[in-house]
């Protein structure tokens, strides 16, 4: 009886396209989808020299699901791009508000360290194509020698290259210091 071998070859052409097979890209919206993740915020102890007082930093985790994969950007960016985020609302491709909790209410607060976010292109040198993932947004606030602590919230949106904005979010609630 004569035994049959497999070739090599055919066996790992079968088996990769058994793999390609199981694998079907994710059908995702081309306008991005961000959901709230988590927030958590760190007390860093104060140090020595100017600027080194007591801080907390506060990390926020969203998830984002687009389907052409155009989030981020080059950093820096562009002077075309930044002019192009400047005269479509002023605001690069992430936004966060800042909502301190005062008399009983939400109160937007405008920080100018959230003017013009950028995050970086998350599928450069990649084909286009669905993407999705997790950014985290870090953000430092000083206790400094006078100062308060609020209940503070935050509502974030995105918005890929072609300018087309992900729903907004809003994060839980964590108490941070603000300098009076």
């Amino acid at each position: 009886m004569r035994r049959q071998q497999i070739q090599p070859y055919l066996l790992v052409l079968g088996i990769a396209l058994a793999l390609s097979s199981c694998f079907n890209e994710p059908n995702y919206s081309n306008t991005p989808e961000i959901e709230f993740k988590g927030i958590s915020r760190y007390t860093i102890a104060a140090g020595k020299g100017v600027g080194q007082s007591k801080r907390d930093s506060i990390v926020i985790t969203i998830g984002f699901k687009d389907g052409d994969g155009d989030l981020g950007n080059s950093l820096p960016p562009s002077k075309a791009d930044s002019t192009l985020y400047a005269s479509n609302g002023g605001w690069g491709n992430y936004q966060i508000k800042t909502f301190r909790y005062i008399n009983k209410q939400y109160v937007e607060l405008p920080l100018s360290v959230n003017t013009t976010l950028i995050f970086p292109d998350l599928a450069k040198d990649k084909p286009k194509g669905a993407i999705e993932g997790t950014l985290d947004f870090n953000q430092v606030y000083q206790y400094g020698t006078t100062y308060r602590l609020y209940p503070t919230k935050f509502q974030i949106r995105i918005r890929d290259r072609a300018l087309q904005q992900s729903n907004v979010i809003e994060t839980d609630t964590v108490t941070l210091p603000f300098q009076q």
